[in-house]
């Protein structure tokens, strides 16, 4: 993440850059100094959610009541200082950022295979030195943050450049992050989160004034120097060859030179010696050997450049468009100067081609996504074009299909929702370009995915009527969609009979345990308890839970259950809110360790009163939930039983979806039998379960068939 090599090169070669600062007398003096301005402090949220997660648990799903209570202390702390905070989450990956993005995505794939095959040698978590953030920890804190009534936004490029142009235009006290490009945005100071002491509000600031002073730069140049050593644009083999070059050069003049240590010194002392000297002489092109990079090379250069801003390397003459990897990148210029800078972003939506036409809604998605009330719909409305990042899942379980297979035919109706717009069908559409991170998917090209017509009872409204109207008929019409992108129509009745947060779980089990039959009985009692259960416990005591052991198969349970959850942030954004945000939040539902602790008890054949632990209430839910899903399930011919029975018939390794066999998916039914999870599209159900008597299936619906009614047997730990 930004700059390569340079926060090493500050930590080992200028030390001097960094400073520590106290944030109540950094507050105190910008208060004197702006009387009835109130000190502000821009934060980069994404660089801060390894430090946000403390809670010791992290590899069971997430400790999200733990993890709230971590929010409220940090928001409370800086409030109580008189220091507002403003978040900034990335809400788009630019293009050309795509190929970055990939390496990162492929990179995590290998740490979640090392922790995987940590948790099958010795059944435990492993140490924070393999921490990897709970699937979902991003989206869920932006809605976390406002709920604790704090100004978040989402980005509408990389989130970076909003946050220093932030940070810039409002005088903002500084930049909360850990992201080197923050020394070479010419900003407001930048501090470290990594650093932070929340109790003394201390940490450590890097004064790029410093670092320009270490390296005989100035401000202007570091864009350039950036840009050479490479960063996020520019990737790192780009100047290879002329970073050699430079050190070469500089370190035959210097005796006992650090060549590790000097590669920083030795660009920036050919920019002020060299390219400095001969600079209005002669274009930048032809002092450094761009090549093919040209375009690439100026577009990460005025990146850096705020509003406003000028920079002496950036050549003169304009350029209406610049041809970057097939992608039209508009550049104005400055009238001035004739420099070129990034098109102002308020202007962009009017010039793009976007995937949908109508300006009104096109504004109403824009207007929800920067104020981060929304997940994906923006992305989908303009370009058409999606990601999601790693998820912890075993790509050696083959038992248990990929969260991007299993919410697929879910994201397909929304799309059809919302590129179709009630006119005519989703076949007229065009498919959505899908980055989803799972097993065996290389990420060199998107997974092409087609929406997916839904048939709702009166016809699809068109998307001003559910998000615009304010008729008293549209709330019931807004949950009519949600239901049918969950193909859950028929269960309208008795869902809509169940309060929240549990009418909001039972939408995700029924889906769930239609959606993938190596889902057994156990795995539901499971689920249900831990939610009922956790109505109860306080965050604290959730961090006392002990566990056992740590089962690999329930690590990616609790996985895949969070992610449905932000499918279905992704539904109710799409349909008009027919839901509060609030309702699907997973410190509601689901806590990680707990759900853990349940499943072990299930798989050891625990009772269900002991499940509910004694509780007499939880325990008539329990049985009310339990009938709600097993009955909703039975009616499509899904039927939900025991792993006592379940395991005779079944060798519980259908293959998992492949990397590229599906790039265009097909139609999903419910009818499709018999196919290996392979040959299916991606999130089709593998064959329902047969040669069961009929008896004990009907038992098992109505709840009759639970585990503490078969004979002991071992945990299913890496089943």
């Amino acid at each position: 993440m930004g700059v390569r090599g340079l926060h090493g090169f500050v930590g080992s070669s200028c030390p001097h850059v960094s400073m520590e600062v106290n944030f109540r007398e950094l507050a105190e003096r910008h208060r004197s100094e702006h009387p009835g301005h109130v000190p502000t402090i821009v934060v980069d949220a994404m660089c801060c959610l390894r430090y946000w997660y403390t809670p010791e648990s992290w590899v069971c799903g997430g400790q999200w009541k733990e993890y709230l209570s971590v929010l409220e202390d940090f928001v409370r702390t800086f409030t109580s200082a008189g220091i507002k905070l403003v978040f900034f989450f990335d809400g788009m990956v630019e293009q050309d950022k795509r190929d970055e993005w990939v390496r990162r995505r492929l990179k995590n794939n290998r740490e979640i295979a090392r922790i995987f095959r940590y948790i099958r040698a010795h059944g435990e978590q492993p140490g924070r030195n393999m921490f990897f953030i709970p699937s979902g920890l991003a989206i869920f804190t932006r809605f976390a943050l406002k709920t604790l009534g704090q100004d978040t936004m989402c980005s509408l490029q990389e989130a970076d450049y909003e946050v220093a142009s932030y940070g810039l235009q409002n005088n903002c006290l500084g930049i909360l992050g850990e992201d080197t490009d923050y020394l070479i945005y010419d900003t407001c100071p930048y501090f470290s989160i990594s650093e932070l002491c929340l109790d003394s509000l201390t940490t450590i600031m890097l004064c790029r004034q410093k670092l320009c002073a270490s390296l005989d730069l100035g401000l202007p140049d570091l864009p350039l120097l950036a840009c050479l050593l490479g960063n996020d644009i520019v990737p790192e083999g780009t100047f290879e060859t002329f970073r050699y070059k430079c050190l070469s050069s500089y370190t035959s003049v210097r005796e006992n030179c650090d060549k590790k240590g000097s590669v920083v010194f030795a660009v920036a002392d050919h920019i002020s010696k060299v390219l400095r000297l001969h600079q209005g002489e002669k274009k930048l092109e032809e002092m450094l050997p761009l090549g093919p990079n040209r375009a690439l090379f100026y577009k990460a250069m005025a990146s850096y450049l705020l509003p406003g801003q000028k920079s002496p390397w950036i050549s003169q003459t304009p350029r209406a468009v610049t041809a970057l990897d097939n992608q039209e990148v508009p550049m104005s210029s400055d009238p001035e100067s004739k420099q070129e800078v990034p098109m102002n972003l308020e202007s962009k939506i009017k010039q793009q081609v976007t995937m949908v036409s109508d300006t009104e809604i096109l504004e109403v998605a824009r207007a929800r996504h920067v104020q981060a009330e929304s997940y994906l719909v923006y992305s989908i409305v303009t370009s058409g074009e999606v990601e999601c990042s790693n998820t912890l899942e075993d790509a050696l379980d083959q038992a248990l299909p990929s969260q991007a297979s299993v919410y697929r035919p879910v994201r397909r109706r929304v799309y059809s929702l919302l590129l179709a717009d009630g006119q005519g069908g989703a076949g007229s559409c065009p498919p959505v370009r899908e980055w989803f991170v799972y097993a065996g998917n290389s990420l060199r090209h998107p997974d092409l995915v087609r929406p997916l017509q839904m048939s709702i009872p009166g016809g699809t409204p068109s998307l001003k009527q559910l998000w615009l109207s304010q008729d008293p008929g549209t709330q019931a019409r807004r949950m009519d969609v949600l239901l049918a992108c969950l193909d859950l129509s028929s269960s309208r009745e008795e869902l809509q009979a169940l309060e929240s947060p549990f009418r909001m779980l039972c939408c995700l089990l029924i889906y769930l345990f239609m959606q993938v039959d190596t889902l057994c009985l156990e795995d539901l009692h499971a689920f249900v308890a831990q939610a009922l259960c956790l109505q109860g416990k306080s965050a604290g005591q959730l961090a006392d839970l002990q566990l056992d052991h740590v089962d690999p198969r329930a690590v990616q349970l609790g996985s895949l259950l969070v992610r449905g959850l932000t499918t279905l942030v992704l539904v109710n954004s799409a349909c008009g809110f027919p839901w509060r945000t609030s309702e699907l939040m997973p410190w509601n539902v689901f806590d990680g360790k707990l759900f853990h602790e349940k499943y072990l008890q299930s798989g050891k054949g625990f009772s269900v009163e002991a499940l509910v632990e004694q509780n007499r209430s939880w325990l008539t839910r329990f049985h009310q939930l339990k009938s709600i899903v097993c009955k909703a399930c039975l009616g499509e011919g899904r039927r939900i039983v025991s792993q006592q029975l379940w395991r005779p018939h079944h060798t519980g390794r259908w293959g998992r979806q492949g990397p590229s066999s599906h790039r265009t998916s097909s139609g999903h039914s419910r009818s499709s039998q018999g196919q290996h999870w392979r040959d299916q599209g991606p999130g089709k159900r593998a064959p329902p379960t047969s040669a069961i008597t009929t008896a004990a299936l009907l038992a098992s619906a109505a709840g009759g068939v639970s585990a503490c009614e078969h004979p002991a047997r071992a945990p299913r730990s890496g089943q």
